[in-house]
């Protein structure tokens, strides 16, 4: 039996074997006893993969001259290594669930707060890709190049969107030693200008170990009208089920299920990993009505009040402590009772979307969990099971039908969302593929009960402390004590490998590794009192950043406040250069130890500590590759630095379809031609070419032969031009041209149709997207696959182009 000592800095393990297990405690003895049992054999290797197994026979001239003696096969594994199913929920805060205080119906993570261990001191990085990142490698998340979201990656180390091999995913590592591995859902850690079918395929899930992956490899996606993938092959939207609506969580769970059967029947010798990664409840947060009505009337009087009811009922349960303080809501967000009254059932009715969307999520989780126990898997499979991947998400801003105005920068009003709404059916909308709604950031603030602040806020809990339950039922006694032990994300890794006693290797596939970030916690298993493994961990988030050491905790809140729309005063100067620096922020001093909430800030009673804990920041963020301080904010504010494919040319042959949006061109927001040479038939229909989404993008069609283009601009405004007279039938040539009227980000655009080289239409967009139009939809040319863009041709998707597209050629014009 090895034990794993923690680094000199007290926040990471070595992986070498101690002397110290010879003198250890009798109480340390007893909660390690578990992996004693799994094995009492070391299976170190220095170098992965393994190499290949010898052969026993020996060669002769002929068969009678040989001798045939194959050597038994030899397992890397001890006999009863666990199975392992990690799930993990995004953009969910620790105030939502009922399990620990929420009144979001959550009975699968019930079942595993009944069933086994809770932790309430587990924390996030405070956004998607890099806790994801984090989680997978064991490794900080600067330190393996996701200091920011995958599709806004810039040239600096720690924020270059790439998991270099040097931190080999666990993936990698359980695969080379004997698991069977996949991978579900949200994955959002593959460099964005990389995710087309022609890959490189080299970042992608089956690139980092996982022999089978299904789901998508971007931030979030319509749960109706996916852009998803198959290993490394695309999936095109799916289709109502046996009459049933589609729904990609619901997907996802089948899809995990049948890849567990097909495992039982195939690799029966062979223990699993399964990483099933919900895309819920990310932003748009989509689900049936009938599950959304569960909740009518549930949130009638707000968040203010749902947020002491939430409190109050995680004091009783004994998931927080009772000398723990409710944090005062911001006073840049809004109370519930300066809502107008005319917007309160559009707010009430987003909250009881995205709870029911929360209660299908845990429902498609349990579906999973009851197949693995129906199959006999149960016992020895160590589920672990996240609640968010940060906490609760505040990009809804005040409400939106329409979540990716708010990335986009671009101001609106709730009447202009309500009146959208409106035109599309009213509130009963909400939730179904027409709309891509998010709650207000209030709501957020809710979830994450009894912290401040929400994701995407590194400097504190409310965007980094995350339930999490853990259930083995032949390793780990049911113990309703919550493990209050300070723990990160990357300390999963090292504790699987700890409990399945295998050494962190050396060198995977040629490749050197880098050291292990993370510690192993596997001793608070079956003992809630077990001593910190944890002593230091630093967080930063695009200039939201913070220092724990030793029951204390240092953060400085940075230059951003993810519930009000834009960037502060000053941020940039008069030349439009970035004027903000990380020495204007104040930074708060918190004693976590005795204040759970970060209520008391002790900065100006103890200047001394706050200079020791910022000075300890610098050295963790420098060891972990994180400077600049905010890097992570370059291609936010500045969009035109993104990383993307260097083109500003395309010929497109007239069949091609589903390119993700990140890859394709700008059609949006650069001044461009789009010239399609096509043969036009009579009574010619169908789309030319359509961009993004009904949540937001831009298409040229034809209907009824009129020549036409849509750009909608979020749902909130859409400006259509269309030609006066039909088209020509036979050959024609279609140029629209896209001009900047004032250039500017979200500038107003001018569009130019042309047939046959005369203008035919023309008009004005008063307002263009600066970033993008989705995170998740494509450029298709000659039909719409996914969620469509306009609103004339709804009800006709894909409105497949009925004549000949031969090439569509886009340039660049700046």
């Amino acid at each position: 039996m090895k034990i794993f000592r923690n680094n000199k800095r007290g926040g990471g393990c070595n992986f070498q074997p101690s002397t110290a297990s010879l003198f250890v405690s009798a109480p340390v003895m007893l909660a390690l006893s578990l992996m004693v049992a799994i094995s009492q054999t070391a299976f170190a290797q220095e170098v992965l993969p393994f190499a290949p197994k010898k052969s026993g026979s020996t060669a002769g001239l002929t068969m009678q001259d040989s001798v045939y003696s194959p050597l038994p096969a030899k397992s890397h594994l001890p006999e009863d290594a666990p199975n392992i199913l990690i799930i993990l929920v995004d953009d969910a805060g620790p105030g939502l669930p009922s399990t620990f205080g929420g009144e979001v119906h959550t009975p699968t993570l019930d079942q595993f707060a009944n069933e086994g261990v809770t932790y309430n001191r587990f924390h996030t990085t405070a956004m998607c890709s890099p806790t994801r990142a984090a989680l997978l490698t064991g490794r900080n998340h600067h330190r393996v190049g996701a200091g920011q979201i995958a599709e806004l990656a810039n040239d600096w180390d720690g924020y270059s969107g790439i998991q270099p091999k040097s931190s080999a995913m666990i993936a990698e590592v359980l695969k080379d030693y004997g698991y069977h591995t996949g991978a579900w859902g949200k994955w959002h850690n593959t460099p964005a200008d990389q995710t087309t079918a022609a890959g490189p395929f080299d970042y992608w899930p089956t690139g980092y170990g996982f022999e089978y992956f299904y789901g998508f490899l971007a931030g979030e996606a319509s749960q109706y009208e996916p852009n998803l993938v198959r290993n490394t092959t695309i999936v095109h939207p799916n289709k109502p089920k046996d009459g049933k609506p589609y729904h990609l969580s619901e997907d996802l769970a089948d899809d995990a299920i049948k890849w567990l059967n097909e495992h039982r029947a195939f690799s029966p010798d062979k223990p699993f990993l399964m990483y099933w990664a919900s895309g819920a409840i990310h932003g748009p947060q989509q689900v049936a009505n009938e599950w959304a009505d569960k909740y009518k009337g549930k949130f009638d009087n707000g968040w203010d009040k749902y947020r002491e009811r939430t409190f109050a009922r995680a004091k009783k349960m004994g998931w927080i402590p009772q000398n723990a303080q409710l944090t005062p809501r911001p006073e840049s967000l809004a109370s519930w009772d300066s809502i107008p009254e005319s917007e309160k059932p559009f707010q009430r009715r987003l909250m009881e979307v995205a709870a029911g969307f929360a209660e299908h999520t845990d429902a498609q989780i349990g579906r999973l969990v009851d197949e693995v126990d129906r199959l006999g898997y149960g016992d020895n499979t160590l589920i672990v099971y996240i609640w968010g991947d940060n906490g609760s998400s505040a990009e809804g801003q005040n409400g939106t039908i329409s979540e990716l105005l708010a990335q986009n920068g671009i101001p609106s009003t709730v009447e202009q969302h309500i009146k959208a709404l409106d035109e599309l059916g009213g509130l009963e909308v909400l939730g179904t593929a027409k709309t891509d709604n998010q709650y207000h950031a209030g709501w957020a603030w809710a979830g994450s009960t009894p912290y401040q602040s929400t994701k995407l806020v590194a400097a504190h809990f409310g965007g980094t402390r995350n339930p999490m339950a853990i259930r083995w039922p032949a390793k780990i006694k049911h113990d309703t004590t919550p493990r209050k032990q300070f723990l990160h994300v990357v300390d999963l890794v090292p504790t699987i490998y700890d409990l399945i006693d295998i050494s962190l290797p050396q060198e995977v596939n040629g490749i050197p590794q880098d050291p292990m970030d993370g510690v192993s916690f596997a001793s608070t298993f079956n003992d809630a009192k077990a001593e910190e493994v944890r002593h230091t961990q630093y967080f930063e988030i695009m200039g939201s950043r913070g220092i724990y050491h030793n029951g204390w905790f240092a953060g400085a809140f940075g230059p951003r406040t993810p519930w009000t729309p834009g960037l502060p005063k000053g941020f940039f100067d008069a030349k439009g250069n970035i004027a903000w620096t990380p020495d204007q922020d104040k930074w708060e001093l918190y004693n976590i130890d005795e204040d759970w909430t970060q209520s008391n800030d002790l900065s100006e009673k103890m200047p001394e500590k706050l200079a020791q804990m910022k000075q300890l920041f610098i050295k963790e963020f420098a060891e972990n590759k994180g400077f600049p301080v905010g890097g992570g904010l370059l291609t936010l504010v500045r969009p035109d630095l993104k990383v993307t494919a260097p083109y500003t040319e395309w010929t497109f042959a007239g069949n091609i379809t589903r390119m993700p949006e990140f890859t394709a061109p700008a059609l949006g927001n650069t001044e461009n031609i789009v010239t399609i040479d096509a043969v036009i038939p009579e009574n010619a229909n169908g789309v030319l070419y359509a961009l993004g989404s009904f949540g937001g993008g831009l298409s040229t069609y034809v209907q009824d032969g009129v020549l036409s283009y849509e750009y909608n601009l979020f749902e909130i405004e859409r400006t259509q031009i269309k030609a006066k007279g039909k088209l020509p039938t036979g050959k024609v040539k279609i140029e629209i041209v896209t001009k900047y009227a004032e250039k500017k980000p979200a500038g107003p655009l001018d569009i130019v149709m042309k047939v046959n080289g005369k203008e035919v239409a023309k008009g004005r967009v008063p307002t263009s997207a600066p970033l993008l139009f989705t995170a998740n939809d494509c450029l298709d040319i000659g039909t719409d696959l996914g969620s469509p863009v306009s609103i004339d041709y709804y009800d006709h998707a894909p409105f497949k182009f009925n004549g000949d597209i031969a090439e569509v050629h886009v340039k660049y014009t700046e």
